[in-house]
């Protein structure tokens, strides 16, 4: 595990002050920036309203990466990573590139033993192999719906509460 979730993993483990979190807030910031910079406004300025709902989070870049980041720390990111395939499988516009993204997304998070194998139920995930050969645009909206369920009433909350969240809210606040 890399990067600023680990570190914030590592503090807690270790009991480290909040004075020092906050560094890896600083760092956070900094990450944000970095990777989007491109964007018109500052990407933290919708951090305050992250907390209304797990829809706010997912609609924005800086949100998706700060959501991404604590589901490292917990050892659950194939649950964002697979939402967001999703999301880039439904814009899909020619079969061949329809049937090539199916097969990934199959094969990293679906199939048995995948490397980042989601936590489906078992007749979603033989309905998604049984129609693999021919996909559609919604073959994986079952699959997504319950994975988006699974965020917004297991993994979100939590977020809400995380030093991750909270170390950005205090960001904005201060601003």
């Amino acid at each position: 595990m890399n990067g600023p979730a680990s570190l914030v993993w590592r503090c807690r483990r270790r009991r480290v002050p909040s004075s020092q979190i906050t560094e890896l807030v600083i760092d956070l910031d900094a990450l944000f920036k970095g990777r989007l910079c491109c964007f018109p406004k500052d990407p933290l300025e919708d951090v305050e309203t992250w907390s209304e709902s797990v829809d706010k989070v997912l609609s924005c870049k800086a949100g998706q990466i700060a959501l991404r980041e604590f589901l490292k720390s917990e050892y659950s990111e194939e649950n964002i990573l697979f939402w967001l395939a999703c999301e880039e499988y439904k814009k899909t516009k020619t079969v061949p590139e329809m049937i090539s993204s199916a097969n990934r997304i199959y094969s990293e998070f679906v199939q048995t033993e995948a490397p980042r194998q989601i936590n489906i139920d078992c007749s979603t995930r033989e309905n998604i192999t049984k129609n693999i050969s021919k996909p559609t645009l919604t073959s994986f909206d079952t699959a997504q719906k319950l994975i988006y369920s699974l965020m917004a009433r297991d993994c979100y909350p939590r977020f809400l509460k995380s030093d991750i969240y909270q170390g950005l809210l205090r960001r904005t606040d201060s601003r």
